[in-house]
């Protein structure tokens, strides 16, 4: 380990001892040019993409997680974007907060995107609707019901036992 440090120290004085590599006047006023034109330009446009995908954040997290306000995080995004990022910890922590009496008022805790995702797929979420279910998938589920219920009305039971179907 010693032996290993001091040989570091030995390499870092050598390299350390090498004279400095300069340019030429003209060619390093070029290289300054260049480089200022680089900073000048392209820094501000860099930084104001950056602060603007920041800002962006809490909308994306809001439209992942089906947020039912996704609306109103993206508005509070743009204000934010325009009073110079003082609501954007407002907009994130909306985005990550689940509303509360959001389902109690409105039978359901997404965005109705999601809804309409899922019946575009195909598929169900009766879970996640809280109550609100299509009026044909709700026909044909009584019209089962009522038959399997005829089939046990019709077969003989011994004794009220159930019959071995069920």
């Amino acid at each position: 380990m010693r032996r290993a440090a001091l040989c570091a120290g030995a390499l870092a004085s050598l390299l350390a001892a090498q004279p400095a590599f300069a340019f030429s006047g003209e060619l390093e006023d070029t290289l300054a040019d260049i480089v200022s034109v680089i900073v000048v330009l392209f820094v501000p446009i860099g930084a104001v993409v950056l602060f603007w995908k920041v800002h962006v954040l809490p909308e994306l997290a809001a439209e992942k997680r089906h947020h039912p306000q996704k609306e109103a995080i993206k508005v509070l995004c743009i204000m934010s974007l325009l009073f110079g990022g003082l609501l954007w910890p407002l907009a994130w922590l909306w985005a990550y907060t689940k509303p509360v009496g959001y389902r109690l008022a409105y039978g359901r805790d997404k965005h109705d995107d999601y809804y309409t995702e899922l019946a575009a797929k195909g598929e169900s979420d009766t879970a996640s609707h809280a109550g609100v279910v299509d009026p044909e998938v709700l026909r044909r589920e009584i019209a089962s019901l009522q038959s399997r219920l005829r089939e046990v009305e019709a077969t003989p039971s011994a004794k009220g036992a159930p019959p071995p179907a069920l």
